[in-house]
């Protein structure tokens, strides 16, 4: 077996470690939040201010995060950001106060952001080194993080112990559990190496291109933020629906979302990126156009609608942002200042979407602040399509190729697998 097969295998193995610890970090904030809320005797208010903070926090880091990749290496920001991000959960863990959990929340999100870029930069270099579509399964794994660290925020209180001390542990613990995982990532490239790649693709992309990539993250992301965050109210305001039911609704967008993140590589891998987009703006419409339906439909069969609906959105912007980041990579050259600004403008649709609706609705009523997100998603097919497009264009064989299925890369051909023409868009 050769190296580059070697390599190859380990790195994934260490993405993988990185995508579910930081997901479980996310997952033990924010299932320590109302614990944190009641220890230090939080308001609503205030409480949205030290979330505002954190957000404030990861989307600069996140656009300083990008060239200290590209110059530094994704290995080597991951080497630091990694186990820093766990560290500063000591954070709110150990605040004392309002005051200075606000001032800790700025630095619990730098952790986050400088975390998110340079493990979605690495994952890039990955994807590159296998030639054929890996990345989707990344963020499935986020997602199976984040679900960990709430089960075991859940365990904790149902024992009857101080979620404060999870925190805590998990602070002085995760940064450790980090380095396993970052021993496994790819070896820096030699410095003529670069000198190379940037050479033959002509350094970074066009600030057109990105902000077109941006705004298909933007569009995406409030639209994964709408579900996040109104589903289940959706359900209990306007369709009536019995409280202990109402939650079931952002669960089925939920399941559906990480059941086709961890097995969406395959489907890119047959469909080709920009068929792959296509769809997933489609599946994601058709379900908010079935979600603003359902009060309308015969009373049996409304919350069925919605359901169906919320899972079709769910199916649909599960690929997107694997698919951006993709894309950026398929283009060559260096990553990090790209996928900085494709991660900022989505996470500002993550950001600004629950706040933009929540007023859309006061001043009218939900079912119209649901609209937003549903010609959102028409967006990320029509702006996402072209742009993978161009990126394509600029990759070193000119499209996309795509693998003859293989459980892993040929160690025949360098350890990258083997390639068929793409499917036609």
């Amino acid at each position: 077996m050769n190296k580059s097969l070697i390599d190859a295998r380990r790195a994934r193995a260490g993405v993988f470690g990185f995508f579910f610890l930081a997901g479980f970090v996310m997952g033990l904030w924010a299932a320590g939040l109302p614990s944190l809320y009641d220890r230090l005797e939080l308001d609503t208010a205030r409480l949205g201010s030290v979330l505002l903070l954190i957000s404030g926090g990861a989307l600069v880091s996140m656009l300083l995060a990008g060239p200290l990749v590209d110059r530094w290496s994704s290995r080597r920001v991951c080497w630091i950001a990694g186990p820093f991000s766990g560290v500063v959960l000591l954070g709110p863990a150990l605040a004392p106060s309002y005051w200075s959990l606000a001032a800790l929340a700025v630095l619990f999100g730098i952790g986050l952001g400088v975390t998110e870029v340079a493990m979605n930069a690495h994952s890039v270099e990955v994807e590159r080194r296998y030639r054929r579509p890996i990345i989707s399964a990344f963020h499935g794994t986020w997602s199976l993080g984040g679900a960990a660290g709430g089960g075991l925020t859940s365990l904790v209180l149902q024992a009857g112990l101080d979620p404060q001390w999870l925190l805590i542990v998990a602070a002085l613990v995760v940064p450790f559990l980090y380095v396993p995982a970052a021993r496994l990532l790819l070896p820096d490239e030699p410095a003529h190496a670069e000198t190379e790649v940037k050479t033959e693709r002509g350094g970074s992309l066009r600030w057109g291109l990105i902000a077109l990539l941006g705004l298909a993250a933007f569009a995406g992301h409030l639209s994964e933020g709408a579900a996040i965050d109104w589903a289940a109210l959706h359900a209990k305001l306007v369709l009536a629906t019995d409280p202990a039911l109402a939650p079931l609704a952002y669960t089925i967008f939920s399941v559906a979302m990480t059941t086709v993140r961890l097995l969406g590589d395959p489907i890119r891998a047959r469909l080709g990126s920009v068929r792959t987009i296509q769809l997933a703006g489609v599946f994601a419409t058709a379900g908010y156009v079935l979600v603003l339906l359902s009060p309308v439909v015969a009373e049996p069969l409304r919350v069925a609608c919605a359901w169906t609906g919320w899972a079709l959105a769910g199916v649909g912007l599960a690929t997107v942002v694997p698919v951006l980041f993709s894309a950026v990579g398929a283009a060559g050259g260096p990553v990090g200042r790209a996928l900085a600004m494709v991660t900022a403008f989505g996470y500002s649709g993550l950001l600004l979407g629950p706040a933009v609706l929540g007023y859309v609705a006061e001043a009218s009523s939900l079912p119209v602040a649901l609209i937003i997100p549903a010609v959102l998603a028409a967006v990320v097919t029509l702006t996402g399509s072209p742009a993978i497009r161009a990126l394509l264009r600029l990759s070193p064989a000119g499209n996309e190729p795509v693998p003859v299925p293989a459980a892993e890369p040929a160690e025949s051909d360098g350890g990258v697998g083997r390639w068929a023409e793409p499917a036609r868009d």
